[in-house]
């Protein structure tokens, strides 16, 4: 990187210095305990939806494959299981899929807390009022955006709203396929997870945080929250995310303390590369209290605060 572009961004940076700084405050304020953690595991979560980074660990004779971790859950979770109580990380994650991109990076910052005897809607609270703490409101690209309350919409509104697609059709994956296809996407070779993610971005997202609120949008299909615990209506989950200007900023979920639950949604996702994290279950047997949390990306968030398009623009330095 030159240097009067590292320059250019040092006030950048500082706002994000500064957003980062809220956070630990607010967090410790209302006790929260830091979590440091590591970010190389011999196992992972299984989530064949991520792509993640692998390295060897050599010592004589000695080898081992070790893998950067994509979130620092499989710790937590453990932490919180043998009663650590709420808690939070604040550091690096790493993904092996997404190019680097105006919003992604393949080694970000993720804020990841969790509380406990809290649901979704819990935690949805404690973040408006996290957003509160760093700034009453802000201005994002010549738009105010207030942090006084939540938009809120559901999956099936948004996706009867945006896209035309009725409850029945969103559920259904025949029907969903078959809705795709008429919308003229191409679906050889795509499944409904793909399809449904497809027009999810393309139709759904642009239009979430655009009036001048942030936007919660929960109750997601079951396909796509395998740590999360069901809704009564089993067909969908208690996890939300939140937006600002279609840009995607935390994702949450109440989380599944049920360990048999939680090992036959594990057997389904065994076509990842990675050894499973089996302990995950046995702290699960151990015993996880009901609780949730959530993960919030930093340079994301901070971006907004900056009144910034570009995650790149934070940064003094950029290898990428």
């Amino acid at each position: 990187m030159e240097i009067k572009t590292a320059v250019k961004n040092l006030s950048n940076y500082k706002i994000y210095l500064q957003v980062e700084k809220a956070i630990n405050e607010f967090l410790s304020k209302n006790n929260y305990l830091k979590i440091e953690l590591p970010v190389l595991s011999p196992v992972l979560i299984p989530e064949s939806y991520l792509k993640v980074f692998e390295t060897d660990f050599n010592f004589i004779n000695k080898s081992e494959k070790l893998y950067l971790t994509p979130s620092p859950e499989l710790f937590l979770k453990r932490l919180l299981a043998y009663g650590v109580g709420d808690c939070y990380y604040l550091g690096k994650s790493f993904r092996n899929f997404d190019p680097p991109a105006t919003l992604h990076s393949y080694e970000f910052v993720m804020l990841e807390f969790y509380k406990m005897e809290a649901n979704y809607m819990d935690i949805a609270d404690v973040v408006l009022k996290l957003l509160q703490s760093i700034k009453k409101q802000t201005i994002y690209q010549g738009k105010i955006i207030s942090f006084e309350k939540w938009e809120k919409i559901t999956i099936t509104e948004a996706f009867k709203k945006y896209s035309n697609i009725s409850e029945t059709e969103l559920f259904n994956h025949r029907l969903f396929i078959k809705k795709a296809k008429q919308k003229k996407y191409q679906i050889d070779g795509f499944t409904y997870e793909d399809l449904w993610s497809q027009i999810y971005s393309q139709e759904i997202e642009p239009h979430l945080g655009t009036n001048g609120y942030p936007t919660l949008i929960y109750d997601y299909p079951k396909e796509f929250a395998a740590l999360a615990k069901l809704n009564s209506d089993g067909k969908t989950t208690q996890r939300f995310e939140f937006y600002i200007e279609g840009i995607e900023l935390g994702d949450c979920y109440t989380e599944l303390t049920d360990w048999k639950e939680q090992e036959m949604r594990f057997k389904k996702e065994e076509k990842v590369s990675h050894p499973i994290d089996k302990g995950y279950i046995e702290a699960l047997k151990y015993g996880l209290d009901d609780c949730s949390g959530i993960a919030i990306g930093l340079e994301r968030l901070a971006m907004i605060f900056a009144n910034l398009t570009s995650i790149d623009q934070l940064k003094l330095i950029n290898i990428s």
